[in-house]
């Protein structure tokens, strides 16, 4: 009873109070569940590690799976641009929604996916609820929507990405297709990567093989690092069992 009536209060009044690594913020409140758990620095401190490690005001940043924003609030005050996509459009509603609420002006978001190309593409959450931070190309089902597709080469023909430090990927699955599209750009340009993994949302006989190709696109690197700063081993098999991030620098 007392949760639903401080989600009203908190509907009423049209934010949440919270910290993102201890900065504070004014959230959605349609999401205070996952606020507080993220101002109890209770979600993936190691992530805030990284943008506050490569982050400069000189320096621009881009976010690839933005989903309602707490690494782009975040980033926003640390990096001098921000650049990120997020094609789940509840998602996305609320990470413009956020962006208004901290008057945050230095973020272009883009409601498209990255893919091979321009076009389009059927996504859905493999939580079942649109919006849910689980949304991939990957997966289907009736409360999937269609995508706006683009390829990286033709984004980063529009826009100035010369001064990128980092690169944050977290695209639920559909990296093994997208990361092959950035590998050119990437390899010329070196800016920090930073990549989440979702072997485990294919069959199990294709994950050594998708994960031995992500080793081989980013072999360039000259450091590859896991969430603990230890050195990656992508085709390892806990990689391909376990969700996990990779840190490409150098």
């Amino acid at each position: 009873m007392l949760t639903k009536l401080r989600k009203m209060i908190y509907r009423a009044r049209g934010y949440v109070p919270g910290r993102l690594n201890g900065e504070p913020y004014r959230l959605d409140p349609y999401h205070s569940k996952f606020w507080h758990k993220a101002s109890s620095d209770a979600w993936e401190p190691e992530t805030f590690a990284v943008l506050d490690q490569y982050l400069s005001p000189d320096r621009d940043y881009v976010d690839i799976g933005a989903w309602i924003g707490p690494t782009v609030l975040y980033a926003a005050r640390k990096a001098r641009h921000v650049w990120c996509f997020e094609p789940d459009p509840v998602a996305l509603r609320h990470l413009l929604w956020n962006l208004e609420l901290n008057d945050i002006r230095n973020v272009s978001a883009f409601g498209v996916a990255l893919s091979d190309g321009f076009g389009l593409a059927r996504m859905a959450s493999f939580g079942g609820e649109a919006g849910d931070s689980m949304t991939s190309l990957l997966a289907a089902g009736t409360h999937g929507t269609d995508a706006l597709t683009i390829g990286w080469d033709e984004f980063a023909q529009t826009v100035d990405l010369s001064a990128v430090s980092l690169v944050k990927m977290d695209v639920e699955g559909a990296e093994f297709g997208v990361v092959p599209t950035l590998s050119d750009w990437l390899h010329a340009h070196r800016p920090a990567f930073y990549l989440s993994t979702h072997a485990p949302f294919l069959e199990e006989t294709k994950r050594a093989q998708a994960m031995a190709g992500l080793a081989v696109a980013l072999d360039f690197y000259a450091s590859a690092t896991d969430e603990a700063g230890a050195p990656a081993d992508l085709t390892a098999p806990e990689a391909q069992s376990r969700f996990r991030s990779f840190l490409f620098n150098g």
